[in-house]
């Protein structure tokens, strides 16, 4: 071998030396340490495996430099403790429906949903278009987080009752689970709403404390086995027409990443907003044929008389909800701006071509 050859060999040697003590520390100090909290049941269809498979995506996303630790409702922390647990820093990342946090400002409800506002299509347009991300950034950041999309369960039922639910009056006494505003809406109506988290309905159900429930949708409500205690199942849900549910993160953490590691969990957060919302059209109506013809349920479908009602009784709602504070007030409006924009072109294309095809279609 030439000497020159040797030294051109060894030089290469050398760099490939220096280059191998480099990478290791390097890569390690990239790694991030992600603790997500849910308020989920493990493996729950739907809310739990939508936000098992976001942590996944997580991880998968950064080729492993996000070494996720997943807990679900219950395991790390209570369900409805989630949100300090992350706004202390104690987690990074929460997995929620935001509206469970309204007792902390109210305005925390229009980030999941409230009493006649917006479906799935409408809400993403709002957050994304329409100002709604500002907003929610605006109320996030004074408790120290930052929230994004992350899911949606679409128009949900209205809820099981063990009897059947001919007018207003019938509310009156009824002690039911139903969270958010929509809570808000049925104590005007002589409710007692209660809040419970999801892995501890079915037991209050059973055991009679309380008479009725909302949940979801068939998909999930025939997990639940909501059936063996009520009978009657009620459509559509004032409540929650377009349920969002979100990605909370501590706001020291995001700011400290980079763009690109934000870029992976806001992509990741998008991608479970869409494949959940899939997902629950794609099994839904199944579901309900199931819950009918298998376990005798009983569909029945709210009169006008209620849903006039529940809607008196939101306006006095919102009434009260602006009065909480300025930002009360804008997140308000926001909405409502929406709702009539978007919601207007809605009504003359997704509505209208609906309501064609099914008259052709015989549906």
């Amino acid at each position: 071998m030439k000497r020159r050859d040797l030294l051109k060999g060894g030089a290469v040697a050398a760099v490939a030396a220096g280059a191998s003590t480099l990478t290791a520390p390097a890569i390690a100090q990239q790694r991030i340490e992600i603790t997500i909290v849910s308020t989920w049941p493990r493996d729950f269809p739907g809310l739990g495996t939508g936000a098992q498979r976001f942590a996944q995506r997580l991880s998968d996303m950064s080729d492993g430099r996000f070494e996720i630790s997943y807990f679900a409702a219950g395991e790390r922390v209570g369900a409805f403790d989630s949100f300090d647990e992350v706004a202390s820093g104690n987690a990074q990342i929460y997995h929620a429906a935001d509206y469970y946090w309204k007792g902390k400002h109210p305005a925390w409800a229009y980030f999941t949903s409230v009493p006649f506002g917006l479906t799935y299509t409408e809400i993403n347009a709002w957050i994304r278009f329409g100002g709604g991300q500002a907003l929610w950034d605006e109320l996030a950041a004074d408790s120290d987080l930052k929230n994004l999309m992350c899911g949606n369960t679409g128009v949900q039922m209205g809820g099981w009752f063990r009897k059947e639910m001919n007018s207003a009056d019938d509310f009156k006494g009824l002690k039911m689970r139903i969270p958010g505003l929509g809570g808000d809406v049925l104590s005007k109506l002589g409710a007692s709403p209660v809040s419970l988290p999801g892995g501890q309905i079915y037991e209050n159900l059973i055991s009679g404390a309380i008479d009725a429930t909302e949940w979801v949708g068939p998909w999930n409500d025939a997990a639940m086995k909501f059936y063996e205690a009520a009978k009657y199942y009620y459509y559509p849900g004032m409540h929650e027409p377009g349920a969002m549910l979100a990605a909370g993160i501590n706001k020291d953490f995001w700011e400290g990443l980079s763009t690109a590691d934000k870029a992976i969990i806001e992509a990741a957060a998008s991608m479970e907003n869409d494949v959940m919302m899939a997902e629950y059209n794609a099994k839904n109506g199944a579901s309900l044929t199931k819950l009918i013809n298998e376990q005798g349920v009983q569909l029945r479908k709210f009169s006008d008389d209620i849903y006039d009602s529940f809607g008196q009784a939101a306006a006095e709602v919102f009434a009260e909800t602006v009065e909480h504070s300025d930002l009360a007030r804008r997140v308000h409006d926001s909405f409502v701006q929406a709702r009539a924009e978007v919601g207007g072109w809605t009504k003359i294309s997704d509505q209208e071509y609906l309501r064609q095809r099914n008259r052709v279609l015989g549906v």
